[in-house]
């Protein structure tokens, strides 16, 4: 049965992306059968984007932010406008197909999915780019780089350890529960991540759809727009941030040691020095890391859950064990 659905779709400095990509947003959408609404919100662009969506795209609900906030805020301003179902989260990249939502309807169905995504193609169709994602350690790291998908395209039960923040249909009550992406990851990277695995963690499921997929610009995301050194610098200390919030037991003890001998070191020998301030950044945000620790933990005890990565890990791996799956 098909649900109501609300579109959030974060912009910056995209109103070429707009341009190209609202209007096969609006078929798919249509082409659903159900009630629908499409919200943009601007992240303190400096293009024509806000004037253009006024322009062309009055049924669209524009919400601004008051300066340029980054991907969690944005997506966040969003979440808490949205009045249906479910929420669509889309990059401003992303091409839908006009039956993008025909085969995700049926996972709602299930009281415990929090969410399902699309194959994600590239633009010329020559390859897969996102699809089921295996959850694992990487020594003491959480790691989830690794794809598959089922080959039977009519698995409704393949998980994925996380749903792509570009294409992820999600259960509107459980996201604004967690309360949405965490913001400690602005201004942007793994907050898709960490978004998942909290739902993971409170029992609820995270799939993937082989039949539904859409396409990727791939040179669109407006993180080309941002010096490279400064985006390795977040990248990283993202990654450790995710580490802090997400390791547990013993893993969480020895991970600062991985971290410093096996990265840190390493890229500081080979002249690269923002993995310093990569560092140095992660470590100013020990109370905040705490704090989200302490936000999952209570909504854990709220849903009566006891569950851990390692647990999420072993649910991913034994539902792939009974299945014929390839791997990317």
């Amino acid at each position: 049965m098909q649900k109501s659905v609300s579109i959030i779709i974060p912009n910056y400095n995209g109103r070429h992306l707009l341009e190209k990509y609202l209007p096969f947003v609006f078929i798919a959408a249509q082409n659903a059968d159900t009630a629908f609404e499409i919200i943009v919100i601007d992240d303190g662009s400096k293009d024509d984007s806000i004037s253009f969506i006024k322009q062309n795209y009055q049924q669209v609900k524009l919400l601004i932010n008051d300066r340029n906030r980054g991907f969690a805020y944005t997506c966040n301003h969003g979440i808490r406008e949205a009045r249906y179902e479910l929420i669509l989260l889309l990059n401003s990249d992303v091409k839908l197909t006009p039956d993008y939502f025909e085969h995700q309807w049926k996972y709602f169905d299930k009281p415990d999915t929090f969410g399902v995504m699309a194959r994600i193609m590239s633009f010329d169709e020559s390859r897969i780019e996102d699809a089921a994602r295996f959850l694992y350690y990487g020594g003491c790291r959480i790691k989830a780089n690794k794809f598959y998908y089922s080959e039977n395209p009519q698995d409704e039960n393949t998980y994925t350890a996380y749903l792509s923040g570009a294409n992820a249909l999600v259960d509107a009550k459980k996201l604004k529960e967690l309360g949405g992406f965490d913001e400690i990851y602005s201004p942007f990277s793994s907050e898709d991540f960490d978004l998942s695995l909290r739902a993971w963690q409170l029992g609820w499921k995270c799939y993937y759809e082989h039949r539904s997929y859409c396409f990727h610009h791939v040179s669109g995301s407006t993180k080309t727009q941002i010096k490279s050194n400064f985006i390795k610098k977040i990248y990283y200390r993202n990654r450790y941030i995710l580490q802090g919030v997400h390791l547990h037991g013993i893993r969480k003890v020895l991970y600062p040691i991985q971290q410093i001998f096996t990265e840190i070191i390493p890229k500081l020998f080979m002249g690269k020095t923002w993995v310093l301030e990569s560092y140095k950044d992660y470590l100013a945000h020990q109370q905040r890391i705490n704090n989200s620790r302490s936000q999952l933990n209570m909504l854990k005890q709220k849903h009566h859950s006891n569950l851990n990565v390692s647990n999420v890990i072993n649910i991913i791996n034994q539902s792939v064990s009974t299945k014929k799956i390839n791997r990317l």
